[in-house]
């Protein structure tokens, strides 16, 4: 089969490898043919990171873990061939034309027309977990820092559960032009616009009840939140950490009564089907955030797109169908 290989720092090249062996994987796995996959922030360290010369070439097919396909074998009552699924794969590694995976992690998916939109339950189905750990947020004011696929899914599911005022903030334009179509009541460009006076303007002056960090792969966004919600408000850090220490403002969290929680994953089994529902019954609309379907020979130019956030990139999905 072929499989996209990280040989470099932000280079791919093409291999042949082996199709996996369903005999040789353990009990209650499924070998999945993809169809389509997606590039998700944290995929990004993999390509785009300086890493010792010893780490390349990386293994074949890392790394990517938003994929749907169809079941070409499996070992488990739960699916049989032929039958069209979202699964994680056991290595993060999508990036090829076959997968293994447990079938824990693997749901049947609905009939739907939009092979690209129905595979965004997947980081949506993350959002959902984060969101069922939320207090009531009915007539609550919200902020979403960061605007890429993830904030944008989490502006709009926000929105959903009752939130009055959603303030969606990003360094982009572009991203703040589509957050609007995601249901953002309000957006800041933080480059031009001091958050923290943004965030008292358009509450006049309670701040937020809630802030998301939905950024990552650096520290100072975080404490920008804690200036942003009021006392005894909440802050979720949904970013991907780099560092596994970070220098936070601690005596703000106590100082304020801050409740700080953090979130990363779903539950497979309830949460991405719950995702699904969501776009297959048009509670949420994920169109708006999926600006290029790229063949699967093209996951060179998808993953620089989406790192270097040119040409309007948001949400890239690979088509390995039309590769």
């Amino acid at each position: 089969m072929k499989a996209a290989q990280i040989v470099a720092p932000r280079r791919f090249k093409f291999v042949d490898v082996p199709t996996p062996d369903l005999s040789t994987a353990p009990p209650e796995s499924v070998l999945v043919r993809v169809e389509r996959a997606a590039i998700c922030g944290s995929d990004m360290p993999s390509f785009a990171y300086d890493h010792p010369a010893s780490a390349y070439p990386m293994p074949p097919g890392v790394s990517i873990h938003e994929c749907i396909g169809v079941v070409a074998a499996s070992s488990s009552p739960l699916f049989k061939e032929g039958d069209p699924v979202l699964a994680l794969p056991s290595r993060s590694d999508g990036l090829s034309e076959y997968f293994m995976a447990a079938a824990s992690r693997t749901i049947h998916l609905a009939s739907f027309p939009h092979k690209d939109q129905i595979l965004m339950l997947q980081p949506l189905g993350t959002v959902v977990w984060a969101c069922r750990k939320l207090p009531n947020l009915l007539l609550k004011d919200v902020v979403v820092m960061g605007q890429g696929p993830m904030g944008l899914l989490m502006a709009h599911t926000l929105s959903n559960l009752g939130a009055k005022t959603v303030i969606a903030m990003d360094r982009l334009d572009y991203r703040l032009e589509v957050s609007q179509k995601m249901r953002a009541t309000h957006t800041v460009n933080v480059d031009r616009e001091d958050p923290v006076e943004a965030v008292r303007r358009i509450t006049d002056g309670r701040m937020a009840d809630l802030v998301v960090e939905i950024v990552g792969h650096q520290q100072q966004t975080l404490n920008t939140c804690l200036e942003l919600v009021k006392r005894g408000g909440t802050v979720l850090a949904f970013g991907v950490p780099d560092d596994q220490i970070y220098g936070v403002d601690f005596s703000r969290i106590i100082r304020q009564n801050i409740t700080l929680m953090g979130s990363i994953g779903p539950d497979v089994q309830d949460d991405f089907p719950m995702a699904m529902d969501m776009i297959v019954q048009g509670r949420i609309n994920v169109a708006p955030m999926i600006t290029h379907v790229l063949p699967f020979e093209a996951v060179q130019r998808g993953f620089e797109m989406f790192v270097n956030r040119t040409d309007g990139a948001i949400k890239v999905v690979l088509d390995y169908d039309g590769a």
